[in-house]
């Protein structure tokens, strides 16, 4: 089927686009190909493999997974060794998040905060 437009960029709001564009080229492997003032993207040079992050000045992060300010984005990714991913992602920066959902209700995932949720 042919759509109307193509896809370009996930975008993510964000208090700091440089930190969290490091936190996920690092994270994806991916590198930073666009650094701009209040702008970072990541990709891969593939489409639609592109995250961008922008800059939003009175940025809240949510309360996820109960109160005021749900969740308002996540990237599911796959990593090939469950344990080992989960230590370089906290060494990233990231934070184990205390809820660890599952499609399965079994230990299929983990769930983590990216570093700039850390504060309500």
């Amino acid at each position: 089927m042919e759509g109307v437009a193509r896809f370009r960029s996930t975008v993510v709001d964000c208090p700091d686009p440089k930190a969290l564009g490091s936190f996920y080229s690092r994270l994806l492997g991916w590198p930073i190909t666009v650094e701009e003032d209040g702008w970072v993207v990541v990709s891969d040079g593939g489409s639609p493999d592109r995250l961008a992050f922008q800059l939003v000045r009175d940025y809240r992060p949510p309360t996820w997974p109960e109160g005021e300010r749900p969740q308002q984005l996540h990237l599911d990714v796959q990593v090939d060794d469950l344990d080992e991913a989960e230590k370089r992602v906290l060494e990233l920066g990231a934070t184990k998040a205390a809820v660890q959902p599952s499609e399965d209700g079994g230990a299929s995932g983990s769930s983590s905060t990216r570093p700039d949720t850390r504060s309500a």
